[in-house]
């Protein structure tokens, strides 16, 4: 009964969080209509999304989540210190191919996303097979360190939340 109503829960709530954030002010009439969105756009938008995949809430997607932002404020030094102390001559950037065992288009979405996310690195396309991404990065000592790197950080932390 609780899947009838709320057919893709994550959505909900982020619709609720977004509303909110959006009026950013905090009334009763405010949450009502937010919960009121975040009920009725997932019920309407549902037949649009007949293999959308599980995830698994919890531990480890926050502890992806707190990957992601950890790398994230290390790689804003990292690339700030490449900027200012290094030349453009001594830089390292190579296109990486990072082959995937990640078969969801929204597990490959949010793997490509956090990496474009993550300065210094950019994901630039998918294969056609959808089994290799390739991703620029702007300084790379050793090649297969790297893709191993993305592949252990993200791609195995996507595996156990994407069912």
């Amino acid at each position: 009964m609780l899947k009838r109503i709320f057919p893709h829960p994550g959505l909900s709530l982020l619709l609720v969080l977004v509303w909110l954030l959006l009026i950013n002010n905090f009334t009763a009439g405010g949450l009502l209509l937010a919960l009121i969105f975040g009920t009725v756009v997932p019920l309407y938008t549902a037949p649009f999304w007949p293999n959308r995949p599980e995830l698994r809430f919890g531990w480890p997607m926050v502890g992806y989540l707190g990957i992601v932002i950890w790398d994230i404020f290390v790689a804003n030094f990292q690339v700030a210190g490449l900027i200012l102390f290094r030349r453009n001559r001594d830089l390292r950037s190579r296109w990486l191919v990072v082959p995937l065992e990640l078969r969801s288009p929204e597990a490959i979405t949010t793997l490509a996303g956090t990496i474009s996310l993550t300065p210094g690195t950019v994901s630039a396309d998918i294969s056609a097979d959808g089994r290799s991404l390739l991703v620029h990065s702007l300084d790379v000592a050793d090649e297969a360190a790297e893709v191993a790197r993305i592949k252990q950080r993200y791609e195995a932390r996507l595996r156990r939340i994407f069912k």
